[in-house]
């Protein structure tokens, strides 16, 4: 890491959308992080750290901007990668899991094989609000024998208490607002 590097705030490249995707949302967007390999830099080493010298067996990252910083994350630590999407993405036999959403719910899935029975995971995703996606994440994670370790964000909105739902893991973000 560069000494311009650990001089980076990354709440600096986090950039505050009024009202998207609807009005009255405060939307956090990444994509300046993303644009300054700098600070992308950063934020990946920032979520590796903990676990360089006890390395999971596999990162699973949650569709879509997931699969950016545990792609990533894998690459830097050396395991595989594993990507959870929404319904008809897999092309294999897939396990899914369904959640609530405000108003309706929604689908996730993985593969069948993506974890072996007593496989160490890292779970991550780019938002922690209201901790359903991440919740369903875990679902699959154990109903294929894997063994979740922490589940990581870059950045969590404290006040939509996504931590109640994901009570038995340990979490840990980034930034958080």
């Amino acid at each position: 890491m560069t000494m311009e590097t650990l001089k980076l705030d990354l709440r600096d490249q986090i950039r505050d959308v009024p009202d998207f995707p609807k009005p009255g949302i405060l939307f956090k967007d990444i994509t300046p992080l993303l644009m300054d390999p700098s600070a992308l830099r950063l934020c990946i080493e920032k979520l590796c750290s903990p676990w360089y010298s006890k390395e999971p067996d596999v990162i699973i990252g949650i569709e879509a901007r997931g699969f950016i910083f545990g792609a990533a994350m894998a690459v830097s630590m050396g395991v595989p990668f594993v990507p959870i999407r929404k319904p008809g993405k897999l092309p294999w036999k897939t396990r899914s899991a369904s959640y609530a959403l405000e108003y309706g719910e929604d689908t996730i899935e993985i593969h069948e094989d993506a974890v072996a029975p007593g496989q160490r995971v890292l779970l991550v995703d780019d938002l922690l609000a209201t901790g359903g996606t991440m919740a369903a994440a875990i679902r699959l994670v154990r109903e294929l024998g894997g063994k979740v370790i922490e589940a990581l964000f870059v950045i969590e909105l404290k006040d939509l208490h996504g931590r109640d739902k994901l009570p038995d893991v340990p979490i840990r973000s980034i930034l958080t607002y």
